[in-house]
């Protein structure tokens, strides 16, 4: 069984039941709400990130050349880290997928802004994602930086976690994030991108009030470890 583990903001960390160890949209160095630091990451398999934006991707070039994982994203990202010297990259693209060893990753659309952390150049600019992961038969959706999409109507049926943005001001608020539920009828929904700066601050107690019986809402703080089965 895979479990999942949350790092504060939109960082999550996977165990699958094979033993593949993932990390999502790394994020700790500088993040407040982190529970621990990159170095702590160890064994690393897999990094996934769902854009370009430094809080998403500012820990992946470094844990990637220190743990020999692999990056997965955007054709643009990945090809940008080779322009850094990180080789063995998988570029994907949206509603693109691939059978990984540890199961299948759809990345799906996002929409949100498209800028790069640390390239000056801008060459590398892309499309934001996010990913829908098949882990041990469990389906995890991880919505990355985005508004409320239409689109996310063509998941309905295929998720059973859903983590879903509800800071407001950059990305879906919490009631587009309800709209969001309406469209996907998850089983389980893990909040994401709040509280961790003014401009995000968000009342979970009120979300999850708001949510009513859509879906289970599970509100996990830094730290937290989800079984997913």
């Amino acid at each position: 069984m895979a479990k999942l583990t949350f790092h504060g903001h939109s960082t999550f960390s996977i165990e699958t039941g094979d033993g593949t160890r993932i990390v999502v949209d790394p994020w700790f160095t500088g993040n407040p709400m982190a529970d621990i630091a990159a170095e702590d990451l160890e064994d690393l398999d897999y990094v996934f990130c769902t854009h370009g934006h430094e809080d998403h991707i500012v820990d992946a070039f470094p844990l990637v050349r220190r743990t020999g994982a692999t990056l997965v994203s955007t054709f643009e990202i990945v090809m940008f880290a080779g322009s850094q010297g990180i080789e063995g990259g998988h570029p994907m693209h949206i509603g693109g997928g691939w059978d990984f060893p540890f199961g299948r990753v759809q990345m799906t659309p996002a929409l949100h802004g498209g800028q790069v952390h640390g390239d000056e150049s801008g060459q590398w600019t892309t499309v934001p994602g996010g990913f829908l992961f098949e882990l041990d038969g469990t389906r995890v959706y991880h919505a990355g930086d985005t508004a409320l999409l239409t689109d996310m109507q063509l998941l309905k049926g295929r998720v059973d976690v859903a983590l879903l943005p509800i800071g407001d001001n950059f990305t879906m608020g919490p009631e587009e994030a309800v709209r969001a539920i309406e469209f996907i009828e998850p089983k389980v929904v893990v909040p994401i991108h709040y509280d961790t700066f003014e401009l995000i601050e968000q009342d979970t107690d009120a979300f999850v009030e708001k949510v009513g019986s859509r879906a289970r809402v599970e509100v996990m703080k830094a730290g937290d470890t989800m079984d997913l089965g």
